[in-house]
């Protein structure tokens, strides 16, 4: 009996983690260029409700918001006491949503969808099965994404040998914080970092630190600073007093400007 119990649920977690990632794929084919997949829930009310999405700029909900609001936003869909009945109701709206969105038909937060681009119709409606798979994906959402994100101990290191750099050539510290899941990271290093004249720049009047803050604390007591966002930019002087903040993404001259403005 014990065998055969194991057995079920064994396959059922198989047939559960298929599905999600078949509503996955479903999702980066048709969705993923508008939405992005996650960002921590403290940064995007900072974001919204602090910042009017100048922070992020987002153009539509992450998957972490769109699940939030199908299964436990104030217009929630089904209960979690009755999954099976909880999937179709999110496969009936998802149908409804998809061929003809308007904020009527929406369950995100008015203040926050007015900041978004206008949702047009998919040029192809999804099938029965495809519409199971993205709201299995969306209801398993945080139990299968956020159980590979690894919760390492974080380290703190004392970054001595960049400080006395930072003093015997008289420059500034630079400390960017960031983390390998965050989309604004790449972003910035592939079209700022990458440049010539950031890299010059930065060489000239700094030194870089750059430190994963999935993995470790931030030195210099900026730990109590920082509020959680990626990217995160600090300037401090060679005493290790903190000169700037600078949270969010940035362009090559809105960069430029803010390596100047501590000098």
């Amino acid at each position: 009996m014990l065998v055969r119990v194991l057995f079920f649920f064994s396959f059922f977690s198989i047939f559960l983690f298929a599905s999600y990632e078949d509503g996955k794929k479903i999702f980066k084919k048709n969705c993923a260029s508008c939405h992005l997949e996650y960002i921590p829930m403290k940064t995007l009310k900072i974001n919204f409700y602090e910042k009017n999405n100048t922070l992020l700029n987002l153009r539509a909900p992450t998957v972490n918001m769109l699940s939030y609001a199908l299964l436990r936003g104030p217009k929630h869909l089904g209960s979690k006491e009755d999954t099976e009945m909880q999937q179709i109701e999110i496969e009936e709206f998802l149908s409804d949503y998809l061929s003809n969105p308007s904020p009527q038909n929406s369950i995100c937060d008015p203040y926050i969808s007015k900041h978004y681009d206008k949702k047009v119709k998919m040029k192809k409606n999804l099938n029965e099965e495809e519409l199971s798979a993205l709201a299995l994906y969306f209801m398993n959402f945080d139990t299968l994404f956020k159980g590979k994100i690894k919760k390492n101990k974080k380290i703190l290191a004392s970054y001595t040998k960049e400080v006395n750099l930072a003093k015997k050539q008289n420059k500034h510290l630079l400390v960017y914080a960031h983390s390998p899941t965050c989309y604004f990271c790449k972003k910035m290093e592939k079209n700022v970092f990458s440049l010539s004249s950031i890299k010059n720049a930065i060489k000239e009047d700094y030194v870089f630190i750059k430190i994963n803050v999935d993995k470790n604390i931030l030195p210099f007591s900026l730990q109590e600073k920082y509020k959680g966002i990626t990217p995160t930019f600090f300037i401090l002087n060679n005493k290790k007093e903190v000169l700037n903040k600078y949270p969010g993404s940035w362009s090559k001259k809105d960069f430029l400007d803010i390596l100047k403005e501590s000098l």
